[in-house]
């Protein structure tokens, strides 16, 4: 995990977002890049609910030159305050290093072809208030980019990735999200593979995984519980909660966005309400 990339929207969680990407370049000696996504046009005209006209796409231009220049500016202030270089990292190093992307990502479409170069995204915890960043971007990360997600708490933590919680469904995307945080597991001091029994699909179970794990070096111990009346995605949050974790591993949308926006699901529910850091992939 040695590039990230921290797509970073004005919000009160923004400085536990920077707090996290930190944690994780100092953890791989990582080369961390900001950059300001700007909204298209057409969607912000959809979202005021007006029609586009050239004065309104100069306000706008303005606003965002003034937005992209203060994101820049936190992202550069706590960077410097917290002795990480600046500049792109050009080959591995033990050093973290950060730089700011000058030229604004219009839209997530680009987003996700900018993400594909990249280990890892940095993304702050989407929530339903206006002033939270928007599911859109985890989303866009997950699927365009192809590429695993950090998502942030609202509230920083102090350690990253010391107690490990890996919610296990016994699925094909839970397998994949496990095997791309092999990096992260391998330096923890503590891995817990939990499964809630409700809310498995036919697969292999937690043992069958924690085994896989002590194949790669990795040494687990498993939690099986059932949901006992509550949803799986709170069931989750709970037990990883009980057992301390620093870091949740949880794959995304195992069954499709569409159902889960309709009759809810794990994934909305930790997307929106998780107090540890998330490691997503789809």
């Amino acid at each position: 995990m040695k590039t990230i990339l921290v797509p970073l929207e004005e919000s009160p969680g923004l400085d536990s977002q920077l707090e996290t990407a930190l944690l994780l370049a100092l953890r791989f000696g990582s080369y961390v890049e900001g950059v300001h996504v700007r909204p298209e046009l057409p969607d912000v005209g959809a979202w005021e609910g007006t029609i586009v006209t050239p004065m309104l796409i100069e306000s706008f231009k303005t606003q965002d030159q003034e937005h992209s220049r203060r994101m820049k500016d936190r992202f550069e202030a706590f960077m410097q305050g917290h002795g990480i270089p600046r500049g792109p990292a050009m080959r591995p190093s033990d050093e973290a290093s950060s730089a700011w992307l000058e030229e604004p990502i219009s839209g997530l479409d680009e987003l996700g072809r900018r993400g594909r170069v990249f280990d890892i995204i940095v993304a702050g915890r989407p929530g339903k208030e206006a002033d939270r960043p928007a599911t859109a971007t985890v989303e866009t990360a997950l699927f365009e980019a192809g590429r695993a997600v950090l998502i942030s708490p609202p509230t920083p933590l102090r350690t990253l990735g010391e107690t490990v919680v890996i919610a296990w469904n016994g699925s094909t995307e839970s397998a994949r999200t496990t095997t791309l945080a092999f990096p992260l597991l391998r330096l923890a001091k503590k891995v817990v593979v939990l499964t809630i029994r409700d809310g498995m699909v036919s697969g292999p179970s937690g043992i069958e995984a924690a085994r896989h794990l002590s194949r790669n070096g990795i040494e687990a111990t498993t939690l099986d519980v059932t949901a006992d009346g509550r949803t799986v995605g709170v069931a989750i949050l709970a037990e990883a909660a009980a057992v301390g974790a620093d870091l949740l591993i949880k794959s995304a949308y195992t069954h499709s966005r569409l159902r889960q926006m309709i009759f809810g699901g794990a994934t909305n529910h930790i997307l929106v309400s998780a107090e540890v850091p998330v490691f997503m992939a789809h």
